[in-house]
């Protein structure tokens, strides 16, 4: 049986990871802050050790085959890059180096498609494309891609592989982080809504993704985890018609969201804590659009459709109701 190392355990993401290893038959020592945050069952095959990912904590994984390393720095309301650098590439280099020195065989490192070009609706982006305006200007993804290199340029004993997940929908989504994205939409009668889209994938597609790179993932080479290609609008729609409900539709002018970024920019400056930034808005604007040829091709990947992730997600937030309440989309 293999052992895994997972850190990033007990979000949307790694949570699904989680489930997916275990129904897979491998052994898995899952790093937490908190125990009593893992949101799924006990199974003799994992274990949860808290730990804080700043400190050493190579100690945890001297027998295991695969880190899979989840954990980083998301929020969108820090001031400045070395907030995102300290968690999400100096982390990672630390890691990766004890990784090198006990020979783990594969370190599986979770990026995002933001460090990646994205397309449009005629051209879409690929693992090959080089980063966008406005993701530049994103210390998130900048610190992403910084970590990135670092990797690819300093292995050794250690095979790299490197996923680069869209944005995901699904269940377990306990904070709730993506998942508020439904709240924008959901019970509302008047939606308004961006001019631009996204690429969107099922969390659970995107964690068959990352155990299926165990295996076929090569060294050295990126794969997008991708789905659909939907514009806000058209997203939006899905959820109205899943959740049986007929709001006001009104779209955002691109001026009004540039303006909301200026003003987040001034507030920046004024060290006062918001989303709002010119790079955030933009993101808004633009058909951020990827393609999952790579990860079908390569990894034998089969996704499931946007309705079903957002199936899935809708009833998980019915389910859990007490987490409805940490969204500001309420």
């Amino acid at each position: 049986m293999k052992k895994i190392g997972v850190t990033g355990a007990t979000g949307l993401l790694g949570t699904n990871v989680i489930l997916k290893l275990l129904q897979n038959g491998y052994s898995v020592t899952a790093l937490v802050r908190k125990k009593s945050s893992w949101l799924g069952e006990e199974n003799e095959n994992l274990k949860l050790v808290e730990a804080d990912l700043s400190s050493d904590i190579s100690a945890l994984f001297t027998d295991v085959d695969c880190i899979i390393h989840i954990a980083a720095e998301t929020r969108q309301n820090l001031f400045n890059y070395d907030e995102y650098r300290k968690v999400n590439y100096e982390i990672v280099v630390n890691l990766f180096t004890h990784a090198e020195l006990m020979r783990v065989k594969t370190f599986l490192f979770v990026s995002t498609a933001n460090t990646i070009g994205f397309g449009n609706t005629a051209f879409l982006g690929s693992e090959n494309a080089p980063q966008l305006y406005p993701f530049t200007h994103s210390f998130y993804a900048q610190s992403k891609l910084e970590a990135e290199d670092y990797l690819l340029n300093n292995r050794k004993n250690t095979e790299v592989v490197i996923v680069n997940p869209t944005f995901m929908i699904g269940a377990y989504d306990s904070k709730p982080s993506s998942g508020k994205i439904i709240f924008w939409a959901w019970k509302k009668k008047v939606i308004f809504y961006p001019k631009g889209g996204k690429n969107f994938v099922h969390a659970e597609d995107a964690a068959n993704g990352i155990v299926t790179a165990i295996e076929k993932g090569r060294n050295g080479e990126k794969y997008l985890l991708a789905n659909e290609n939907l514009s806000y609008q058209e997203f939006f729609k899905k959820i109205n018609r899943i959740t049986n409900q007929n709001p006001v539709m009104i779209a955002i002018p691109n001026r009004f969201l540039s303006f909301l970024g200026f003003i987040g920019d001034g507030l920046r400056n004024l060290k006062i804590k918001t989303n709002l930034s010119t790079s955030n808005m933009k993101a808004l604007q633009i058909s951020n659009y990827y393609s999952n040829r790579k990860s079908v091709q390569d990894l034998n990947l089969q996704y499931q459709s946007t309705d079903k992730a957002i199936e899935d997600t809708v009833r998980y937030f019915i389910e859990n109701p007490v987490n409805n309440k940490k969204t500001s989309f309420q």
